[in-house]
């Protein structure tokens, strides 16, 4: 699957458990390190768990199995990281702390509408 392919399966997945604030980072010119950051937020620890799982459980299915998760068991922000793209879920006091938005704002932005 191409890294935007990936960045959009994750964003859905992330939106099925009804994640807050949900965008997508395109990062191709300013890192060789990942191409998409996916970003969203949750109030608490168990729907933050719930759309990891989520977004584990798609990827997978679509033949790319998270590389690392980081941060999973705290339920604070869990980190994904598939390669070319690394899912952030956040609980939405510490999406305001670490402020990765703010950090690369020279990304070009998605927002996901939810559904």
């Amino acid at each position: 699957m191409k890294p935007f392919q990936d960045a959009q399966v994750i964003a859905e997945a992330a939106n099925e458990k009804k994640a807050r604030e949900i965008i997508v980072m395109d990062m191709q010119e300013l890192t060789p390190i990942v191409d998409f950051h996916i970003i969203c937020d949750a109030a608490n620890k168990k729907q933050i768990q719930a759309i990891a799982d989520n977004i584990a459980d798609k990827m997978t299915e679509a033949g790319n199995a998270p590389l690392r998760t980081e941060g999973y068991r705290e339920g604070r922000w869990i980190l994904l990281d598939f390669g070319s793209c690394v899912a952030h879920v956040f609980h939405s006091d510490d999406r305001q702390f670490y402020d990765i938005e703010g950090l690369w704002n020279d990304a070009k932005i998605e927002r996901i509408s939810a559904k």
